[in-house]
């Protein structure tokens, strides 16, 4: 449930003792969770108008007459729009030559007119129609008679069975050379976003961190946080484990209570503008740390760090998940995937979508470029223990990595 406002402050004020041993750590009712997104610039059109270009030349490299989007991050990447995924077909098809149409329901025609800013022809079906021949049509118009279409990673079974079978004489191919060649690097407006709410993660955290307090659960920090995110004027979502359930990379179904002592473990993000931020933070509550809980937060911290500085222009992606790894191999974890130990790659690519393309993984000999942008998160997971994720995301500059947030200094200052 939604805190109003003074509900929001009483309740700081009983959880404040609660946190007192965290350094850099106000409490709630003294932080402004004023909106944090006044000076937030939206992609313009200009920019979408330059990616579909960008596109039409790698169509051309690749051999590919035209591209089919689902509706969904790749649709809204090019074109701006957003429209929802459900059973009644949306799409848009952008030729290597020639304008952006779109495919929709009838009775959305006049909706999707007020939100289309990049083309204007819009094929319709009715509710008793195929969707399916009027976008085997709308490819036809485009004059592509044969040759390769390319199906974005995400488009819809159901939707390419029905094209594949009203344009059987077309040859269907992945359009991940496109979508992908055009998304992994990001723009600087597009790095200026994800900077924006990587600020907005880490003020929403601060103020849930403060409300930490005895008894609560996972799902009380989550709406607390949520909240927080949406005064600050995004839409985020976090959860949250305490105790034995942090070595769980994503969570445990068994009921939680926090009490002092516990590894409290908060991974999550928001949204702005359509750009994510994904943050984890690990602290201790309520208690000075042990010393294996120190001793294990310091191997991990040591990890992300060894991952960031392996992070150079031109090396292969896995590089990052190498270099990190082998400090936890070297402090005796793993090795690879075994617990105790990091279970999972060393981080993704993020961007529009929260895991995107650019893997930090073995095996990934993608060569690092300006605009890539990744998460770096080495967890160590101990069943039975606890666990330990320190998570922050950075982009390439042709001088190297950035971090869009700064990582913990220490167990005991969980933000810089």
């Amino acid at each position: 449930m939604r805190l109003k406002r003074r509900e929001f402050i009483l309740t700081a004020g009983r959880a404040a003792a609660g946190t007192a041993i965290l350094s850099g750590v106000t409490a709630f009712k003294h932080i402004d969770l004023e909106p944090m997104t006044g000076d937030v610039a939206p992609i313009t059109l200009e920019e979408r108008l330059a990616r579909i270009e960008k596109a039409r030349r790698l169509m051309v490299e690749n051999k590919i007459e035209a591209l089919l989007l689902d509706c969904g991050t790749s649709m809204q990447y090019f074109t701006g729009v957003n429209w929802w995924a459900s059973e009644r077909t949306m799409v848009a098809i952008i030729p290597a030559k020639g304008d952006v149409k779109y495919v929709g329901p009838a009775f959305e025609a006049e909706r999707l007119r007020e939100l289309i800013k990049i083309g204007t022809d819009i094929r319709v079906w009715e509710e008793h129609e195929s969707p399916y021949k009027q976008i085997a049509n709308a490819i036809r118009d485009m004059g592509i008679h044969s040759g390769n279409i390319g199906i974005e990673e995400r488009l819809r079974f159901f939707i390419f069975d029905g094209v594949r079978k009203e344009a059987a004489h077309l040859n269907y191919v992945s359009g991940d050379p496109v979508t992908m060649n055009c998304r992994l690097i990001k723009t600087p407006a597009e790095i200026a976003l994800m900077k924006k709410a990587s600020d907005i993660t880490i003020a929403a955290y601060k103020a849930g961190v403060a409300l930490l307090h005895e008894g609560m659960t996972p799902g009380d920090f989550g709406s607390i946080t949520a909240d927080a995110h949406s005064r600050l004027g995004a839409a985020g979502e976090i959860g949250v484990n305490f105790g034995q359930a942090s070595a769980f990379p994503h969570g445990s179904i068994q009921p939680q209570h926090l009490k002092k002592g516990d590894i409290v473990l908060m991974d999550g993000g928001c949204k702005v503008e359509g750009y994510s931020s994904d943050i984890s933070r690990t602290i201790v509550f309520g208690a000075e740390p042990t010393k294996r809980q120190r001793e294990v937060w310091d191997i991990e911290k040591r990890a992300q760090a060894a991952g960031f500085a392996a992070a150079r222009i031109g090396e292969p992606c896995e590089n990052v998940d190498k270099a990190a790894r082998k400090v936890l191999t070297d402090a005796g974890f793993g090795p690879g995937y075994k617990i105790p130990g990091c279970p999972h790659r060393t981080g993704h690519g993020i961007g529009m979508d929260g895991h995107e393309w650019g893997n930090m993984v073995l095996g990934n000999r993608q060569p690092l470029q300006p605009g890539m942008c990744f998460s770096i998160e080495p967890t160590i997971a101990i069943y039975g223990e606890f666990g330990i994720r320190l998570e922050d995301c950075a982009y390439m500059t042709e001088d190297g990595p950035r971090w869009f947030s700064e990582p913990s200094p220490s167990i005991d200052q969980p933000f810089a």
